[in-house]
């Protein structure tokens, strides 16, 4: 039996469909997929016959749920980290693809969508949430940093886009809309519908015909507990969520990697001044590389992916043993045998 590709691609009438078609590994984004992807974007966007491009995700449980995260363990622990800052620096670039296309895109953030499937997702012109929809950036559990445009998503939603980074809770598709990581709510079973009408139909016209009114977010009413997440470090935030009476969320930050929460806490504070996602994701790419070589994301990997002891051993150990040179350094120039990451900046005027 021949394995079917990792990416299927289709033109059917105006529509140009990419769907992630590794569902036994919730469709992981490898090297190849996110070559795959961008190969296609590139294709399409000279075709006059394509008006609306759409991706989804095969199989029952979700959209992606990140990047091939072991792939890049295995770099890490028996390479030099070459093909990581290889993996990254293409994704990134395909992040800003999807955000700055000169087509509509639709992206179905059906079931799980966690970390790079974000990047692939939450920078489309329409993100479509289902009731089933779990949305997030837990990379702080394996001692990464939130990536792939993250630092500019959440930074955007206030104190709860850090809570999300500093606790790598998921979301479901009110609080997603609520926090400007996707734009419309309708039923799973509307999804097969609206991926036939979008062959010939414009993507508002569809939706509205479909579309449903979220209820209240979950989050937003936990004003207490987000506003503790305005701390200017992550021992304040850790102190004032006690005070609030919200030490389950200090009890969920203190099992995460101290360094990478602290290290998330600055890149949220950064991008608050990027002017650009392209700006973001070049601060992004620079910290991913650092991560790449620290301690924690090799260990996060195999407490949580290989041995499955759910034990890591964080160093440093504690939010208090992190310091602020130890951050800092994370924003670094890449090292010397690291090609850095360059994108185009947008035009002045690009809405």
């Amino acid at each position: 039996m021949i394995d079917e590709p990792p990416v299927l691609t289709a033109r059917r009438g105006q529509l140009g469909s990419i769907t992630l078609n590794r569902p036994r590994s919730l469709n992981a984004l490898t090297h190849e997929m996110v070559r795959a992807v961008v190969t296609a974007l590139d294709e399409w966007r000279a075709d006059d016959a394509v008006a609306v491009v759409t991706i989804d995700g095969a199989g029952e449980r979700g959209l992606c749920a990140g990047g091939d995260v072991l792939s890049l363990y295995r770099d890490v622990t028996d390479g030099d980290g070459r093909n990581a800052a290889a993996f990254w620096r293409d994704e990134y670039r395909m992040n800003s693809m999807i955000a700055r296309y000169p087509k509509p895109i639709v992206a179905i953030q059906d079931g799980i969508v966690l970390g790079g499937g974000m990047g692939i997702s939450a920078h489309a012109s329409h993100r479509v949430v289902t009731e089933r929809s779990r949305l997030g950036f837990p990379e702080v559990a394996i001692g990464f940093v939130p990536d792939v445009g993250a630092s500019w998503l959440l930074s955007r939603a206030g104190s709860t886009g850090t809570r999300l980074a500093l606790t790598g809770e998921s979301v479901g598709p009110a609080d997603a809309i609520e926090l400007g990581l996707a734009d419309h709510l309708i039923d799973s079973a509307d999804v097969a519908g609206l991926l036939r009408a979008l062959e010939d139909e414009d993507p508002a016209a569809a939706l509205a015909r479909i579309e449903t009114i979220p209820p209240r977010g979950v989050l937003g009413a936990e004003s207490e507990a987000n506003a503790a997440f305005t701390a200017t470090s992550v021992r304040e935030i850790v102190s004032a969520l006690h005070e609030v009476g919200a030490g389950h969320l200090a009890d969920v930050i203190d099992t995460k990697s101290p360094l990478a929460v602290a290290v998330a806490r600055e890149s949220l504070a950064r991008a608050v001044n990027h002017r650009t996602l392209e700006e973001a994701l070049e601060t992004e790419f620079r910290v991913s590389v650092h991560a790449l070589r620290a301690h924690d994301f090799a260990e996060g990997v195999r407490a949580q992916l290989v041995d499955k002891d759910k034990a890591p051993r964080w160093s440093p150990p504690s939010h208090h043993d992190v310091t602020p040179a130890t951050v800092s350094a994370f924003f670094d120039v890449v090292p010397a045998n690291t090609t850095p990451l360059v994108l185009p900046q947008p035009p002045k005027d690009f809405a």
